[in-house]
């Protein structure tokens, strides 16, 4: 006969569903925050590779570095795994726009670079 009290031999097992719920859910919540975290880091790169292009550019223009502004900022954008959208030279102030495709997201950042004192806002 059956009292209202359970053994302990009723909970066998329980421990084990538990901690395969949570590892599964840490898991889950992992694979989705990852491509995220790939996709700021990625964005920060792409940032990074704007302003050294505008900053070569801008070095190229104020004849620091022989050639031509824009083709420097193409080549320093191409070393940082970009490509440039576009780039203009008004006197020494060089503004370029560059793009990078993450996991089907695409980043586009603008930089511009001068001499102190002019106008780069």
């Amino acid at each position: 006969m059956r009292t209202g009290r359970r053994s302990l031999r009723d909970e066998r097992g329980a421990g084990t569903v538990v901690a395969l719920v949570l590892g599964l859910g840490i898991t889950a919540v992992l694979l989705l925050a990852m491509p995220a975290f790939a996709a700021l880091s990625a964005r920060h790169a792409v940032t990074a590779a704007a302003d050294a292009a505008a900053l070569a550019a801008a070095d190229t223009a104020s004849g620091l570095v022989p050639g031509h502004p824009c083709d420097a900022a193409d080549r320093v954008a191409s070393a940082n795994g970009t490509s440039v959208r576009s780039c203009t030279v008004d006197g020494l102030v060089a503004t370029v726009v560059v793009s990078r495709s993450v996991l089907g997201f695409a980043f586009a950042e603008s930089a511009t670079a001068g001499p102190a004192g002019s106008d780069t806002d």
